[in-house]
């Protein structure tokens, strides 16, 4: 009979409630009448008159009914708000009726007590029919439709777990069926929610998968912080389960719990890091109504600032990509935001400098944030020329047409890997680093500001969707070494510090961004395997490859030599950077000045003088030649 129900179309249905109702406001006013009098006396004697009697409040209280959003309702979720909606459309729906009632009879030989009556009744009789339904459909329909369901364990038995079980058993197309809950509140335990037991406490989740043949398990704690998930990540080591969340409590409305947003736990989650405050109206007034040339638009960094530089108003984005296809992707997220007008796609090399000086000219760009570079340390070490091409002659280019057509500001996203640098890759950034500083001695128009940072989670060429890829295809999952660290950020809120950085920049400094503490790699690689409901050494193994070319087992921020100053944001410190010397320019030259180049000993020399920390690991004479141009 309840699938017949389902079935009906939704006129069908509305039929159905109005029929309902209407027996349950005839019943309701035959009941008030009969416990006012306390007997039939009235409604025998007075058969036509009580007919027009019940004519006029049956039909007048539908019409009520329907006004007061009775029919909006979908009775098999019935709940709190529904109850309010009858008991106003109950209390709505009697005065009208019986302000009817005296307009045509004076409400003679009524009793005033059949309002209070009728009114308590139809609340009774309303609310019940539709609660009735649903109570009837949560012990029987569900429960006989579960067939082969997965067996979900639900962490968190407060509002949004109750929630979440709720909503899963109204819906036996998911094929899934909550059959415990666990939760730190020892309170709770023992105790029943929708005839689900709260079987203990989150360290006991293996024995409750055990006992209860756990196949998924829900987080439904939106705020819980980072130190709790990865506690709970912890506890479900080995167990071979699925595992997701409920998005954070901001993400869905009115606190409803929709059972499409369930997420994967991300690593962002269980790295932490506190959400970045930024002083919007400061940033609002570098960008607003500018034009702003982003380098390197197309990549991971550069394509997340085009984003968040969108929402500012500038006035034009000119995003300069070597890459076509990023540079299409873009495209399509930023005219989401901006009028297609004001964004200008270039597909250019930042070495070409006769290209970047057209797009200086044509563009007019005020402020410039410079991502362009090559950033793969491995790719780098085999390809050292390019290196240097790209990430020092690239940069000088675009800081000497800064200068040229007068910027605003030059920012340069720089890496912690330019510090005491053990790679090409790392010693060519901190060139730019030091270009920066040695054109900002030339002018006062434009400032330069340096923004230094470590690895963005999800970037291109970082190890996490390397590690995605290869748990995907079963394995195995390869880490360097076992003691290797780095520190981690998200995309989002490297691009939002460093537009933060650009504000408080005056000219001339780096400006480190708080990374947090260093994550070992070794151990994202085990929690990404948990959070894939897989066991290392029984599903999939972990194997040591063993430092890459360049490599270092951990990164820094500063140099021993550099200190750091705060700068009045708790996530931005600017470094006390040693000054470039008055030879920079000449030792530049000798590196960049030639038109065709090897990476010879001499060339890695030359490097050293100007980085003197840099300490190389493999030496230029084991590399096939690789003649480069500058034009």
């Amino acid at each position: 009979m309840i699938n017949s129900i389902d079935n009906l179309k939704g006129w069908q249905k509305t039929s159905l409630a109005i029929l309902h109702d209407y027996v349950a406001s005839a019943l309701s006013l035959f009941c008030a009448f009969w416990l006012a009098f306390g007997d039939f006396d009235f409604i025998s004697s007075e058969v036509s008159k009580f007919t027009m009697i019940l004519a006029l409040v049956t039909i007048s209280q539908l019409f009520i009914f329907y006004f007061c959003g009775l029919y909006k309702g979908v009775w098999k979720f019935s709940s709190a708000p529904d109850l309010i909606r009858v008991v106003r459309g109950a209390l709505f729906a009697v005065m009208a009726s019986y302000l009817l009632l005296f307009l045509f009879t004076r409400l003679e030989h009524i009793p005033r007590s059949s309002l209070i009556i009728d009114w308590l009744l139809l609340v009774v009789l309303l609310g019940g029919g539709r609660f009735s339904y649903r109570l009837f459909r949560e012990l029987f329909v569900v429960k006989t439709s579960v067939g082969d369901c997965l067996n979900v364990l639900v962490i968190g038995a407060g509002n949004s777990g109750e929630q979440l079980a709720r909503s899963i058993q109204k819906n036996p197309a998911l094929k899934m069926r909550v059959v415990a809950f666990v939760d730190d509140n020892r309170s709770y335990v023992n105790k029943w929610i929708h005839r689900i037991p709260v079987a203990g406490i989150v360290e006991q989740i293996p024995l409750v998968c055990e006992q209860y043949k756990i196949n998924k398990i829900i987080i439904a704690i939106p705020n819980a912080s980072p130190e709790k998930l990865r506690r709970i990540i912890n506890c479900c080591k080995g167990l071979n389960v699925l595992i997701k969340k409920l998005p954070k409590i901001s993400d869905y409305l009115f606190g409803n719990i929709d059972l499409t947003q369930l997420q994967n736990v991300s690593l962002e989650d269980l790295i932490g890091r506190k959400s970045a405050i930024l002083e919007l109206t400061q940033i609002s007034l570098m960008l607003k109504d500018k034009s702003v040339l982003v380098t390197g638009a197309g990549g991971s960094i550069g394509s997340e600032l085009s984003v968040q530089i969108a929402r500012f108003k500038p006035k034009k984005i000119i995003a300069v990509e070597i890459s076509e296809f990023n540079l299409y992707q873009l495209e399509q997220s930023i005219t989401k935001i901006l009028p297609e007008s004001q964004f200008v796609g270039v597909i250019a090399d930042i070495r070409d400098k006769g290209q970047m000086e057209k797009i200086f000219s044509i563009h007019k760009p005020q402020v410039l944030i410079h991502a362009a570079a090559y950033k793969h340390v491995p790719i780098m070490e085999k390809n050292p020329e390019q290196a240097i091409r790209n990430n020092i002659h690239g940069t000088r280019i675009v800081a000497e047409l800064a200068i040229k057509y007068q910027l605003e500001k030059f920012i340069l996203v720089s890496t912690d890997k330019a510090v005491n640098p053990t790679n090409i890759m790392g010693a060519t950034k901190r060139i730019a680093e030091m270009i920066c500083q040695h054109y900002q001695a030339q002018t006062e128009l434009t400032k330069f500001i340096i923004v230094r940072f470590g690895n963005v989670i999800g970037s291109s060429g970082s190890v996490i969707p390397l590690f995605l890829k290869q748990i995907k295809e079963g394995g195995p999952v390869t880490v360097t070494h076992p003691q290797v660290n780095r520190f981690f950020m998200s995309i989002p809120e490297a691009a939002q510090l460093i537009l933060q950085a650009s504000v408080l920049g005056k000219g001339g400094e780096i400006f480190i961004l708080d990374m947090g503490s260093p994550v070992k790699i070794v151990d994202l690689a085990r929690q990404l395997i948990t959070l894939n409901g897989l066991e290392e050494g029984k599903d999939i193994e972990i194997v040591f490859t063993g430092l890459r070319p360049g490599e270092k087992l951990y990164e820094e921020v500063l140099f021993e030599t550099e200190a750091t100053l705060e700068t009045g944001h708790p996530m931005i410190r600017v470094a006390r950077a040693r000054e470039v010397s008055d030879k920079f320019a000449h030792d530049l030259e000798s590196i960049i000045g030639k038109q065709n180049f090897y990476y010879s000993a001499d060339l890695q020399e030359k490097v050293q003088t100007l980085v003197p920390e840099y300490h190389p690991q493999i030496k230029p004479e084991v590399l096939a030649p690789n003649p480069v141009t500058l034009h």
